[in-house]
């Protein structure tokens, strides 16, 4: 009889333990809704880069910790061809020259920043102006992979870089043809 207790209160106290720590994890959430405009960060005759900066809020219960980012800009040859498109994936405050991301902890209710760099580049002997007029509407993928209590795992947040926001930028009007 008293086994039998006994192992019913090790059975409730793991199925307790078990819940409260199922329900503390980390829930990392992009608000893409209140991200920056584009802006110019660096420019010539050939090439632009622009920036946006997105908020990261960790609306779980547990620390989570973003280990990668990747800014993937999706602008294949066949969808327009006189532009190349690169990104980079940046902590907000802490630029790198060499395209590494720096891993970093959110606290539990807490935020951070990442800045999603897109750089483009006039192909086919084409002046940037030139090659924003014919511009198209693209997605700009930040890929970023997280961690916590929950196993990793890689998550997309997107934003659409318009060819309307690209021409205001650079002061082309753009050529509907």
């Amino acid at each position: 009889m008293i086994l039998t207790v006994m192992m019913l209160i090790v059975a409730a106290g793991a199925a307790g333990m078990y819940l409260y720590l199922r329900n503390r994890v980390e829930k990392v959430v992009p608000k893409l809704e209140s991200r920056t405009p584009f802006k110019i960060e660096s420019r010539d005759e050939k090439s632009v880069t622009l920036s946006t900066t997105i908020e990261f809020r960790n609306e779980g219960t547990q620390s989570a910790m973003i280990v990668d980012a990747i800014c993937h800009p999706l602008l294949p040859f066949e969808q327009y061809d006189g532009m190349d498109v690169r990104g980079k994936a940046e902590r907000e405050g802490v630029p790198r020259e060499d395209d590494y991301f720096e891993a970093l902890v959110i606290e539990h209710q807490q935020s951070a920043f990442l800045v999603a760099k897109v750089t483009l580049t006039a192909r086919k002997g084409l002046s940037l102006k030139e090659a924003v007029a014919h511009m198209v509407d693209f997605p700009v993928e930040l890929l970023y992979r997280e961690v916590g209590r929950n196993p990793m795992r890689w998550s997309i947040a997107r934003v659409i870089l318009t060819a309307d926001e690209l021409a205001k930028l650079v002061g082309v009007q753009l050529s509907r043809n």
